[in-house]
Parts: structure tokens; sequence; C-alpha cells
């Protein structure tokens, strides 16, 4: 299967366990893999014939700005939700969701979740 790929897109939210995290927000980093056939577009060459990756970015964005959630793995459930569901030539999605702000008292790069997700 071909993929599209959208990584490090930067989100500010409001997702976390946290009333900090909540009242505050703090940036997360989404990368999807879309599967899907480029045979179509790859011949024709018409946007109408493939996924509109910028019309992807503003799915994602609103679905991490529409609700706050306790714990990114829903966010990350809620991003797949909406990829497969506006867009229905994407057979999977794979969501990375990472959390680069997380309060832990540590020294690290970020908490990331990583979900696939099927038609």
């Amino acid at each position: 299967m071909d993929k599209i790929i959208i990584k490090g897109l930067e989100v500010f939210a409001y997702h976390g366990v946290n009333s900090e995290e909540k009242e505050n927000g703090q940036s997360f980093v989404v990368d999807l893999i879309l599967s899907t056939s480029l045979e179509a577009p790859g011949k024709s060459d018409d946007l109408a014939d493939t996924v509109n990756y910028a019309k992807a970015v503003k799915t994602v964005k609103r679905v991490m700005a529409e609700k706050s959630y306790n714990l990114i793995e829903r966010a990350a459930q809620a991003v797949a939700d909406a990829v497969l569901s506006d867009y229905p030539s994407v057979e999977s999605v794979l969501v990375t969701l990472k959390k680069p702000e997380a309060p832990i008292n540590a020294s690290f790069d970020y908490v990331a979740v990583q979900i696939e997700r099927s038609r």
C-alpha cells in the first residue's frame, strides 16, 4: 500500500490529567502515515484523485483543538477516527502523538503514543 506521510505537525492543545495542562495548554507533535493507493493520482496528476494533505492537516488541528482529553491515547484515537471518517480512500492511518512538554520531573525528548487503525 502506498503512503502519504505528514511528519512533525505542531499543534497547541489542552490535553492532560493535570489541571495546569487543561488550563495552560501545551504543544503536541503529530506524525501521520496514511495508507492509500496513489496509483490514480500518480497517473492523472489531479489533486481530486488523492488525499489533500493540507486538508488532512486541518482535520488534525481541528480534532486536537475541539475537545480536551485526559489521555493522549484518547486524543490519538480521535485523530485516527477523524482521518478515517473524512478520507474514504485512506485504508489505514498510523498516528504518533508526541507530548514534548509532559509534566515529568526528568530530562527527555518527548513521551508519545502510537496507534494504527484500519477500516
